[in-house]
């Protein structure tokens, strides 16, 4: 492992370590919003449920990968911006787990906790790949 390490070209070794760090900062984020989703659900419509939780938690993520998960990376000198992109981002990754509840729970009749799966192993690649070309750049 640590012969792959060294074999790493600095820019490799940075995009490795942010990924790692987004890895867990954003399963820790993502199983927590993942819960509060499927709780809440069993009280609201699903796809209620995942709008409140979605208001609560792109707070709790702006704080965690900006200080955390992205830290060092990127020009920080125009928050404006880069508070836009990082709601624009937020938001299709929103949209893209709307998608999911609607296909699982409300066309297939799956159970609540289905959406959960996607909400953890697809959309945070998407939501990775946006944050760090676009977002932290």
């Amino acid at each position: 492992m640590r012969k792959t390490w060294e074999a790493l070209e600095p820019g490799q070794r940075e995009v490795a370590v942010q990924v790692l760090r987004y890895a867990v900062a954003g399963f820790g984020i993502t199983a927590a919003f993942s819960l509060a989703y499927w709780i809440v659900a069993h009280w609201v419509d699903p796809n209620v449920s995942l709008a409140i939780v979605f208001i609560v938690f792109n707070f709790v993520s702006y704080l965690i990968h900006g200080r955390f998960s992205f830290r060092g990376h990127g020009a920080r000198d125009n928050p404006g911006k880069r508070n836009a992109r990082f709601l624009t981002v937020n938001l299709a990754g929103f949209a893209l787990n709307q998608f999911w509840v609607w296909l699982l729970v409300k066309e297939l009749g799956g159970e609540t906790w289905w959406p959960t799966i996607p909400f953890l192993f697809v959309t945070p690649w998407l939501t990775f790949a946006l944050h760090r070309k676009w977002v932290y750049a």
